[in-house]
């Protein structure tokens, strides 16, 4: 090679690492208050450690967990209300793995753009590690990928990876019996599944993302924008009081096909849907596009995010647990002797 000699440069084609050196540098203020005891080392090697004994644990079972956000995305990059869907990633993670019955350790993410832009990196990944520090979850570590030519101007995609751990022989769901009863945990919104629909719903209607929002207060955009719930913590309280024999998280399927999930095979559920409101969003998209009940249920999660699964004589201890831990808490029904989730009155 010719000392001295200018050429094409990865600049050149579209890759700034400047601006990605500039970005970890910005972040790791937010991920150094996501510490938690195990972690051994912070942002910027090769990979990360951490110490399950430190973190508590003897005899531990690791639990993984990966996910992403899905088509919301589309609705933060077109407003550019960015800050929150890295707490949906965080959660759509951290809360399938409390229903294992582990604790959230450590979030790794991933985040792909055409073009770095380093002031719309930051704000995403300062939602992720929000997400972690409300999960107790260590942010370790992650991947920014600039890809010139795979996504378009101002695109990005995110993916997240979420290691939890809990001692051998306390896996959930365990000991669901008939007559055990589901109490409900209210849902902040649509949460991050069935957006295709709700994208389709917001177009049929004529609306836009900066319009009024039909059924609450601000633009409609930042409205469908309202991070995921985290249960953690307060999931984590109700497990370690005792008497929780399963938790679900509802995502995309709906009640009707989440709760099954954790149900032994042969048993299934009875679920009364007047004993919780429907939120203002689900009534209007329901309206909106003349959605069946059916179809809701096994779509959206109508305003129910997790789901436990509890002894019937801790029901009512539990539900004032997870009360005083700050949820909105509904007695659905029970666990029944049939297959499947029965329904008993009205949800619309």
């Amino acid at each position: 090679m010719t000392a001295g000699k200018s050429g094409m440069t990865y600049a050149d084609a579209g890759v700034d690492i400047d601006a990605g050196n500039a970005l970890v540098d910005r972040i790791k203020p937010a991920a150094k208050r996501t510490n938690r005891p195990g972690v051994m080392s912070g942002l910027g090697g090769f990979g990360a450690l951490f110490d399950l004994q430190a973190a508590g644990y003897s005899d531990p079972i690791l639990v993984g967990a990966t996910d992403g956000v899905g088509t919301k995305l589309r609705i933060a990059i077109d407003t550019g209300v960015v800050d929150g869907v890295g707490i949906d990633l965080v959660a759509m993670c951290v809360n399938d793995l409390i229903c294992q019955g582990a604790e959230p350790l450590f979030f790794l993410d991933y985040f792909a753009t055409g073009k770095l832009e380093t002031e719309t990196a930051a704000r995403i990944i300062e939602g992720i590690a929000e997400g972690c520090a409300r999960s107790g979850c260590a942010l370790i570590g992650g991947e920014t990928a600039e890809m010139p030519g795979m996504y378009p101007e101002g695109d990005f995609d995110l993916a997240g990876f979420a290691v939890g751990a809990m001692e051998r022989g306390a896996a959930l769901p365990a000991g669901v019996r008939e007559g055990d009863v589901l109490l409900g945990l209210a849902s902040d919104g649509v949460h991050s599944n069935g957006y295709s629909l709700v994208r389709r719903l917001v177009e049929h209607s004529g609306l836009g993302w900066e319009s009024d929002c039909p059924f609450g207060e601000g633009k409609l955009g930042e409205v469908l924008l309202t991070p995921t719930r985290l249960y953690v913590k307060p999931a984590l309280s109700a497990i370690r009081a005792g008497g929780v024999n399963a938790l679900a998280h509802i995502t995309g399927g709906g009640l009707t096909e989440n709760l099954p999930r954790v149900l032994p095979e042969g048993m299934g559920a009875a679920i009364d849907l007047g004993t919780w409101e429907l939120p203002p969003v689900f009534r209007w998209m329901a309206e909106t596009g003349d959605i069946a009940e059916e179809e809701m249920l096994k779509t959206f999660n109508c305003g129910i995010g997790m789901i436990v699964v509890c002894k019937a004589d801790r029901a009512d201890q539990l539900a004032g647990l997870l009360a005083a831990e700050g949820e909105t808490v509904a007695r659905l029904g029970t666990v029944t002797g049939t297959s499947g989730v029965a329904y008993e009155g009205a949800l619309l």
